[in-house]
Protein backbone atom coordinates (compact mmCIF):
# COMPACT_ATOMS: atom_id res chain seq x y z
CA UNK A 1 0.00 0.00 0.00
CA UNK A 2 1.07 3.37 -0.86
CA UNK A 3 1.02 7.07 0.18
CA UNK A 4 0.19 8.14 3.40
CA UNK A 5 -3.52 8.45 5.43
CA UNK A 6 -5.02 11.25 4.78
CA UNK A 7 -6.32 13.76 7.83
CA UNK A 8 -8.97 16.45 7.33
CA UNK A 9 -10.08 18.69 10.46
CA UNK A 10 -13.05 20.20 10.30
CA UNK A 11 -11.91 22.99 12.86
CA UNK A 12 -14.83 22.63 15.55
CA UNK A 13 -16.48 19.66 14.62
CA UNK A 14 -14.56 16.84 13.54
CA UNK A 15 -11.15 14.88 12.20
CA UNK A 16 -11.48 12.59 9.19
CA UNK A 17 -8.73 9.53 8.60
CA UNK A 18 -8.95 8.30 4.56
CA UNK A 19 -6.94 5.62 3.80
CA UNK A 20 -5.30 6.82 0.28
CA UNK A 21 -5.10 4.17 -2.11
CA UNK A 22 -9.01 3.17 -1.60
CA UNK A 23 -10.37 6.00 -0.95
CA UNK A 24 -12.70 4.78 1.96
CA UNK A 25 -12.87 7.09 4.79
CA UNK A 26 -11.90 4.79 7.66
CA UNK A 27 -13.37 6.77 10.51
CA UNK A 28 -14.36 10.55 11.75
CA UNK A 29 -12.99 11.96 15.24
CA UNK A 30 -15.99 14.01 16.16
CA UNK A 31 -15.55 16.28 19.48
CA UNK A 32 -18.21 18.81 18.59
CA UNK A 33 -20.48 18.85 21.57
CA UNK A 34 -23.74 17.68 21.52
CA UNK A 35 -26.94 16.93 23.12
CA UNK A 36 -26.49 17.73 26.93
CA UNK A 37 -28.48 14.76 27.75
CA UNK A 38 -26.64 12.42 26.06
CA UNK A 39 -23.53 13.22 28.13
CA UNK A 40 -21.80 14.75 25.33
CA UNK A 41 -17.83 13.23 24.22
CA UNK A 42 -15.78 12.98 21.72
CA UNK A 43 -16.80 9.74 19.66
CA UNK A 44 -15.20 7.45 16.63
CA UNK A 45 -18.08 7.03 14.04
CA UNK A 46 -18.34 6.06 11.28
CA UNK A 47 -15.80 3.50 11.34
CA UNK A 48 -15.29 1.54 8.52
CA UNK A 49 -13.44 -1.38 7.15
CA UNK A 50 -10.86 -1.43 4.39
CA UNK A 51 -14.40 -2.45 1.69
CA UNK A 52 -15.78 0.95 3.48
CA UNK A 53 -18.24 -1.14 5.41
CA UNK A 54 -19.81 0.91 8.82
CA UNK A 55 -18.90 -1.43 11.75
CA UNK A 56 -20.32 1.30 14.14
CA UNK A 57 -23.80 2.73 15.40
CA UNK A 58 -24.74 6.17 15.89
CA UNK A 59 -27.60 7.30 18.20
CA UNK A 60 -29.53 4.04 18.08
CA UNK A 61 -33.15 4.68 18.88
CA UNK A 62 -32.74 2.23 22.08
CA UNK A 63 -30.04 4.28 23.38
CA UNK A 64 -29.33 7.59 21.81
CA UNK A 65 -26.40 8.47 23.70
CA UNK A 66 -24.90 5.01 22.17
CA UNK A 67 -21.96 6.73 19.55
CA UNK A 68 -20.07 4.59 17.71
CA UNK A 69 -16.39 4.20 19.74
CA UNK A 70 -16.21 6.12 22.75
CA UNK A 71 -14.30 6.33 26.00
CA UNK A 72 -16.86 7.83 29.15
CA UNK A 73 -17.75 6.60 32.43
CA UNK A 74 -21.55 5.38 33.63
CA UNK A 75 -21.14 5.60 37.05
CA UNK A 76 -18.17 8.51 38.16
CA UNK A 77 -18.72 9.56 42.15
CA UNK A 78 -22.53 9.94 41.25
CA UNK A 79 -22.16 11.27 37.93
CA UNK A 80 -23.28 10.12 35.05
CA UNK A 81 -21.14 10.79 32.01
CA UNK A 82 -22.54 7.79 29.40
CA UNK A 83 -25.56 9.88 28.88
CA UNK A 84 -29.39 8.81 28.84
CA UNK A 85 -31.07 7.81 31.91
CA UNK A 86 -29.01 6.51 35.45
CA UNK A 87 -29.37 3.03 37.28
CA UNK A 88 -30.35 3.64 40.48
CA UNK A 89 -30.85 0.66 42.89
CA UNK A 90 -34.25 -0.95 43.14
CA UNK A 91 -35.71 1.66 41.41
CA UNK A 92 -34.34 1.12 37.47
CA UNK A 93 -33.05 3.70 34.93
CA UNK A 94 -34.39 6.99 35.91
CA UNK A 95 -33.98 10.23 34.03
CA UNK A 96 -32.02 12.67 36.31
CA UNK A 97 -30.57 14.98 34.41
CA UNK A 98 -28.63 16.99 37.33
CA UNK A 99 -26.59 13.53 36.92
CA UNK A 100 -25.46 13.76 33.78
CA UNK A 101 -22.11 15.33 32.68
CA UNK A 102 -20.21 15.91 29.90
CA UNK A 103 -16.70 15.81 28.46
CA UNK A 104 -15.01 18.94 26.48
CA UNK A 105 -12.89 19.17 24.20
CA UNK A 106 -9.83 21.48 24.91
CA UNK A 107 -7.31 21.03 21.75
CA UNK A 108 -5.00 18.38 19.93
CA UNK A 109 -1.49 18.44 20.47
CA UNK A 110 -0.94 16.38 17.64
CA UNK A 111 -2.73 15.58 14.17
CA UNK A 112 -0.25 13.60 11.65
CA UNK A 113 0.64 10.86 9.38
CA UNK A 114 3.85 9.74 8.62
CA UNK A 115 5.49 5.85 7.88
CA UNK A 116 1.91 4.41 7.73
CA UNK A 117 0.86 5.28 10.91
CA UNK A 118 -1.54 8.15 12.30
CA UNK A 119 -1.56 9.77 15.49
CA UNK A 120 -4.38 11.92 16.98
CA UNK A 121 -3.11 13.75 20.55
CA UNK A 122 -5.89 14.85 22.58
CA UNK A 123 -6.54 17.50 25.96
CA UNK A 124 -10.06 16.79 27.03
CA UNK A 125 -11.37 17.57 30.73
CA UNK A 126 -14.58 15.57 32.49
CA UNK A 127 -17.11 17.53 34.07
CA UNK A 128 -20.73 16.78 36.24
CA UNK A 129 -23.74 18.33 35.68
CA UNK A 130 -22.81 21.50 37.23
CA UNK A 131 -19.16 22.03 34.95
CA UNK A 132 -17.20 21.86 37.24
CA UNK A 133 -13.59 20.20 36.74
CA UNK A 134 -13.38 17.05 38.17
CA UNK A 135 -10.44 15.45 35.96
CA UNK A 136 -8.31 16.00 32.80
CA UNK A 137 -7.36 13.82 29.96
CA UNK A 138 -4.72 12.87 28.00
CA UNK A 139 -6.08 10.82 24.44
CA UNK A 140 -3.73 9.41 22.01
CA UNK A 141 -5.60 7.26 19.08
CA UNK A 142 -3.22 5.97 16.34
CA UNK A 143 -3.89 4.26 13.22
CA UNK A 144 -1.63 1.31 12.10
CA UNK A 145 -0.74 -2.07 10.21
CA UNK A 146 -2.96 -1.68 7.09
CA UNK A 147 -2.62 -4.85 5.69
CA UNK A 148 -5.05 -5.11 2.82
CA UNK A 149 -3.86 -8.76 2.22
CA UNK A 150 -5.82 -9.61 6.00
CA UNK A 151 -8.39 -7.08 5.13
CA UNK A 152 -7.62 -5.58 8.45
CA UNK A 153 -6.40 -2.37 9.95
CA UNK A 154 -6.20 -1.48 13.61
CA UNK A 155 -6.08 1.72 15.96
CA UNK A 156 -4.74 1.84 18.89
CA UNK A 157 -6.63 3.72 21.54
CA UNK A 158 -4.80 5.37 24.72
CA UNK A 159 -6.01 7.62 27.61
CA UNK A 160 -4.47 8.40 30.62
CA UNK A 161 -7.24 10.16 33.49
CA UNK A 162 -5.82 12.75 36.66
CA UNK A 163 -8.12 13.39 39.05
CA UNK A 164 -8.09 16.87 39.78
CA UNK A 165 -10.82 16.83 42.86
CA UNK A 166 -9.92 17.37 45.94
CA UNK A 167 -11.36 13.66 46.97
CA UNK A 168 -11.11 10.48 45.21
CA UNK A 169 -12.83 9.54 41.97
CA UNK A 170 -15.41 6.26 42.53
CA UNK A 171 -15.65 4.69 38.69
CA UNK A 172 -18.31 2.31 39.21
CA UNK A 173 -21.35 0.52 36.38
CA UNK A 174 -24.75 -0.48 36.74
CA UNK A 175 -23.39 -3.62 38.62
CA UNK A 176 -21.61 -1.95 41.30
CA UNK A 177 -25.33 -0.14 41.90
CA UNK A 178 -26.97 -3.15 41.70
CA UNK A 179 -28.04 -4.86 38.19
CA UNK A 180 -26.41 -8.12 37.43
CA UNK A 181 -24.41 -8.49 34.39
CA UNK A 182 -24.55 -4.69 33.45
CA UNK A 183 -20.50 -3.38 34.32
CA UNK A 184 -20.36 -0.84 31.19
CA UNK A 185 -18.26 1.46 31.73
CA UNK A 186 -15.11 2.16 29.81
CA UNK A 187 -14.26 2.51 26.28
CA UNK A 188 -17.23 1.36 24.26
CA UNK A 189 -18.20 0.19 21.17
CA UNK A 190 -21.68 -0.12 19.55
CA UNK A 191 -22.12 -2.42 16.87
CA UNK A 192 -24.71 -1.93 13.95
CA UNK A 193 -28.14 -3.15 14.25
CA UNK A 194 -27.13 -5.83 11.66
CA UNK A 195 -24.91 -7.50 14.12
CA UNK A 196 -27.33 -8.13 16.83
CA UNK A 197 -26.89 -12.14 17.21
CA UNK A 198 -23.08 -12.18 15.71
CA UNK A 199 -20.70 -14.09 16.81
CA UNK A 200 -18.71 -14.02 20.29
CA UNK A 201 -15.25 -15.20 20.46
CA UNK A 202 -12.56 -15.24 23.35
CA UNK A 203 -9.35 -17.16 23.24
CA UNK A 204 -10.92 -19.92 25.14
CA UNK A 205 -15.04 -19.64 24.93
CA UNK A 206 -17.84 -18.24 22.77
CA UNK A 207 -21.22 -16.62 22.74
CA UNK A 208 -22.58 -14.58 25.77
CA UNK A 209 -21.98 -16.22 28.30
CA UNK A 210 -18.21 -14.43 28.03
CA UNK A 211 -19.93 -11.57 29.71
CA UNK A 212 -18.20 -10.34 32.62
CA UNK A 213 -15.04 -12.87 31.91
CA UNK A 214 -11.70 -11.80 32.01
CA UNK A 215 -9.23 -12.55 28.78
CA UNK A 216 -6.65 -10.44 26.99
CA UNK A 217 -8.58 -10.35 23.78
CA UNK A 218 -12.32 -10.44 22.69
CA UNK A 219 -13.72 -9.97 19.73
CA UNK A 220 -17.44 -10.35 17.65
CA UNK A 221 -18.00 -10.91 14.32
CA UNK A 222 -21.04 -10.37 12.32
CA UNK A 223 -22.81 -9.99 8.66
CA UNK A 224 -23.42 -6.67 7.16
CA UNK A 225 -27.10 -5.05 5.93
CA UNK A 226 -26.82 -3.82 2.19
CA UNK A 227 -23.46 -5.34 1.25
CA UNK A 228 -22.37 -8.95 1.26
CA UNK A 229 -19.81 -10.35 3.93
CA UNK A 230 -18.78 -10.13 7.19
CA UNK A 231 -16.86 -8.24 9.13
CA UNK A 232 -14.91 -8.97 12.93
CA UNK A 233 -14.05 -6.24 15.33
CA UNK A 234 -11.52 -7.55 17.91
CA UNK A 235 -10.16 -5.36 21.41
CA UNK A 236 -7.31 -6.34 23.06
CA UNK A 237 -5.34 -5.40 26.53
CA UNK A 238 -2.20 -4.23 26.31
CA UNK A 239 0.01 -5.36 28.48
CA UNK A 240 0.34 -3.02 31.31
CA UNK A 241 -3.12 -3.04 31.31
CA UNK A 242 -2.84 -5.76 33.73
CA UNK A 243 -6.50 -7.02 33.12
CA UNK A 244 -6.43 -10.07 35.93
CA UNK A 245 -4.92 -7.79 38.52
CA UNK A 246 -2.61 -10.47 39.53
CA UNK A 247 -0.26 -7.36 39.72
CA UNK A 248 -2.26 -5.28 42.20
CA UNK A 249 -3.84 -3.24 39.77
CA UNK A 250 -7.88 -3.24 39.41
CA UNK A 251 -8.93 -6.18 37.18
CA UNK A 252 -11.03 -5.72 34.16
CA UNK A 253 -13.57 -7.83 32.98
CA UNK A 254 -15.94 -8.04 29.38
CA UNK A 255 -19.01 -6.40 29.02
CA UNK A 256 -19.83 -8.32 25.57
CA UNK A 257 -23.67 -8.61 24.22
CA UNK A 258 -24.93 -9.82 21.26
CA UNK A 259 -28.51 -9.33 22.44
CA UNK A 260 -30.75 -6.38 22.23
CA UNK A 261 -27.47 -5.27 19.75
CA UNK A 262 -24.16 -5.68 19.67
CA UNK A 263 -21.16 -4.11 22.08
CA UNK A 264 -17.92 -4.45 23.90
CA UNK A 265 -16.55 -2.73 26.10
CA UNK A 266 -13.36 -3.42 28.50
CA UNK A 267 -14.84 -2.54 31.81
CA UNK A 268 -12.91 -0.86 34.05
CA UNK A 269 -15.17 -1.26 37.02
CA UNK A 270 -17.63 -4.10 36.31
CA UNK A 271 -17.98 -5.83 39.55
CA UNK A 272 -16.28 -3.48 41.91
CA UNK A 273 -15.53 0.20 42.10
CA UNK A 274 -12.26 1.54 40.82
CA UNK A 275 -10.57 4.10 43.58
CA UNK A 276 -8.62 6.81 42.11
CA UNK A 277 -7.17 9.17 44.29
CA UNK A 278 -6.38 12.89 44.31
CA UNK A 279 -3.98 13.54 41.61
CA UNK A 280 -3.57 10.01 40.52
CA UNK A 281 -3.70 8.97 37.12
CA UNK A 282 -5.55 6.18 35.47
CA UNK A 283 -3.69 4.59 32.56
CA UNK A 284 -5.38 2.13 29.81
CA UNK A 285 -4.22 1.56 26.53
CA UNK A 286 -6.16 -0.98 24.13
CA UNK A 287 -5.78 -1.97 20.46
CA UNK A 288 -9.03 -2.11 18.27
CA UNK A 289 -8.76 -4.26 15.18
CA UNK A 290 -11.68 -3.75 12.12
CA UNK A 291 -11.07 -6.35 10.06
CA UNK A 292 -12.86 -7.86 6.39
CA UNK A 293 -14.63 -11.53 7.15
CA UNK A 294 -15.81 -13.56 9.84
CA UNK A 295 -12.72 -14.67 11.33
CA UNK A 296 -12.12 -17.31 13.42
CA UNK A 297 -9.84 -17.87 17.00
CA UNK A 298 -7.12 -19.51 14.89
CA UNK A 299 -7.17 -16.36 12.46
CA UNK A 300 -7.25 -13.81 15.60
CA UNK A 301 -4.25 -16.26 16.92
CA UNK A 302 -2.81 -15.63 13.93
CA UNK A 303 -2.72 -12.35 13.56
CA UNK A 304 -1.73 -11.44 17.12
CA UNK A 305 1.14 -13.48 16.90
CA UNK A 306 2.20 -11.76 13.54
CA UNK A 307 1.34 -7.95 15.79
CA UNK A 308 3.05 -8.25 18.98
CA UNK A 309 2.69 -5.38 20.93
Amino acid sequence: MSGELRITHAHGDRVTVTEPVTGVQLFAYVYRPEAAWEAPRPYLHPIRTLAGDVVTDYRPNDHRWHKGLSLTASHLSGANLWGGNSYIHQRGYLAIPERVGSMRHLGFDELSAADGRLVIAERLTWHPYDGTLWAEERRRIEVHDIDPDSGSWALTWTSAITNRRDEPLLFGSPTTAGREQAGYTGLFWRGPRAFRDGRIIGPEGEGPELMGSQSSWLALSGEHDGADGHATVLFEHAPENDHSGAGGTHPAHWFVRNDPFAGIAPSWAFYDELELAPGDTLRRRYRVVIANGAWERADIAKYLEAHPW
